[in-house]
């Protein structure tokens, strides 16, 4: 099992996100389809609302031109409407070739058979095949293309697709409808995911789990991502998937698995989504846990799959959506991001971590100021009081994110009297997300937890253990359970840390346990601790 950090992630990165600039590209032979077939279908597409390319004006010529190219690269699916003629045209057969480079990477095809068999393509009979003959008798001397074009509609022809024949009893514009619903699934399912608004210190982190995942190998790869509440693992989590979804042929993103593995029937909920999304049948029921359990690894183990479980944090929500790693074809890649790495030791050793930390603070003061100031500097005026901010938050981008557009289009004056109350008492968005780790504690842990943001934070760890220990509370344990949620660390040299966020979560969960100082379990300011002795208000306290 190895462990990265961003810190040795590359900032190099340039995304490698599809940008599609179009839905669909037709490839169609054009004396035989372009005012018939292949017409009416481009006016259903862009009626529908499908970007549509659909060449009709650019110069013909034995090779294909550079912008049609580029159009093949830039279209998320290729229609091939193969007629009657379609291998006649040495202009079709290089763009199938090049249809097929882009379906490698991750463009989808789908083939039309409009009035041909398909079996005379696969086997390059009929009419396929004298056109091919005729082929190869005019580039003796490019053999090797006629030889590409074989293999490429052989391919193709094996691919599934739609039929449609003469004297079938379907009238043309009833399959061109079938064709738009096909379309329309296809396209659904390579939908990438909204990533932030404004996604900064994220592609570096990005390329540090793609190189974990090692996209170019075989294996059954599983990563988690862990780190605290609020640090990015959602948002990381789903450039990753927008960057390598479509190098698969299914992938499912699972979105909050705690909080639905909580509710009635929530487990069968994710499972029949994710059988759904990589199988594409919307209609798919699960009707029991163990049923659905069974159906992933039945009918999701011939498949290459990428599959991200979000917000994990018990091991049996990994079971009843996972199963083990071998139910899944060689390539596939299962993504797990978690509050608590101890969730990940039921994976077994064939997995990779990869913890997520804090933003630098050049990455905070951008962030911030964005949402603050729609800019990515602060304005003059505010640049100190931004710089306190920066210093609260602590690398936090769920702070930054919620402070800065609460302050934004506030006056100076607003802005420090915010300041001051977030000193003293923690934002409620904020104490929201990062208290989801606290109340998943045990008692013990909980009680360790609020010691150590009282008292003990900065302290060596080994002088806490024996505090603690006197106080039966299994600190050994305890520490160890609350580093793998992420709620403290410990450094190089044995010193407890516990970001500050999570520090003022602690006080507040004490304070909040009454208005009367002497009903609290913990007391740890001076003047608090003063005014509790001097009137004689700590006699019940130990």
């Amino acid at each position: 099992m190895a462990i990265v950090t961003n810190e040795r992630a590359s900032s190099s990165f340039s995304s490698s996100t599809h940008q599609w600039s179009y839905d669909v590209f037709l490839s169609f032979r054009g004396e035989d389809t372009r005012y018939g077939f292949t017409g009416h279908l481009y006016k259903a597409l862009c009626d529908k609302g499908f970007n549509t390319f659909m060449d009709n004006h650019l110069q013909r010529g034995e090779e294909i031109s550079v912008e049609l190219l580029k159009a093949i690269e830039l279209s998320m699916i290729s229609i091939i409407v193969f007629s009657e003629n379609y291998a006649s045209s040495t202009w079709c057969m290089n763009e199938l070739v090049k249809i097929f480079e882009c379906k490698n990477n991750g463009q989808l095809v789908l083939p039309i058979f409009y009035k041909v068999n398909p079996s005379e393509i696969r086997k390059i009979k009929g009419k396929f095949g004298i056109d091919l003959a005729e082929h190869e008798e005019k580039l003796k001397d490019d053999v090797e293309k006629v030889q590409r074009w074989r293999a490429t509609l052989t391919k193709a022809a094996n691919l599934s697709g739609f039929l449609y024949r003469d004297g079938c009893n379907e009238f043309e514009f009833e399959f061109i409808q079938r064709v738009i619903k096909e379309i329309s699934s296809m396209k659904s399912n390579r939908v990438h995911l909204f990533v932030a608004k404004y996604p900064i210190g994220i592609d570096f982190q990005v390329e540090a789990i793609k190189l974990l995942l090692d996209m170019d190998s075989d294996d059954v790869r599983m990563i988690g991502i862990h780190g605290l509440g609020g640090i990015g693992k959602t948002t990381i989590s789903r450039a990753v998937y927008n960057r390598i979804a479509d190098l698969f042929e299914g992938s499912c993103f699972l979105e909050n698995v705690r909080e639905m593995s909580n509710i009635n029937g929530g487990i069968i909920q994710l499972q029949e989504t994710l059988l759904s999304k990589i199988l594409q049948d919307r209609y798919l029921k699960v009707n029991s846990v163990s049923e659905g359990t069974s159906l992933i690894k039945e009918r999701l183990h011939c498949k290459k799959v990428l599959l991200i479980l979000d917000d994990v944090d018990k091991s049996k929500e990994i079971e009843n959506l996972l199963g083990e790693c071998n139910w899944f074809s060689s390539g596939s890649r299962v993504i797990i991001t978690t509050r608590d790495k101890q969730v990940l030791a039921t994976l077994g050793r064939d997995h990779q971590i990869y913890r997520v930390k804090e933003l630098n603070q050049r990455q905070a003061l951008e962030l911030f100021s964005l949402h603050a100031f729609q800019t990515s500097k602060p304005k003059e005026d505010y640049s100190n009081l931004a710089k306190q901010i920066i210093c609260y938050a602590n690398g936090l981008p769920l702070a930054l994110k919620i402070m800065g557009s609460d302050l934004c289009g506030k006056s100076i004056l607003e802005w420090k009297s915010a300041i001051e109350k977030y000193k003293n008492i923690p934002h409620e968005d904020i104490e929201k997300i990062l208290r989801i780790s606290y109340d998943g504690l045990g008692k013990n842990e909980k009680d360790i937890f609020l010691d150590i943001a009282c008292f003990f934070k900065g302290f060596h760890k080994d002088d806490v253990v024996n505090i603690l220990d006197s106080c039966n509370l299994y600190p050994i344990y305890g520490i160890g359970k609350l580093i793998d949620k992420c709620l403290i660390t410990v450094d190089s040299i044995g010193i407890l840390l516990m970001h500050d966020l999570l520090q003022k979560l602690g006080r507040e969960i004490v304070q909040q346990e009454s208005e009367e100082l002497e009903n609290r379990s913990r007391i740890w300011c001076y003047n608090d601790a003063h005014e509790l002795l001097t009137g004689n208000m700590g006699s019940n306290k130990i």
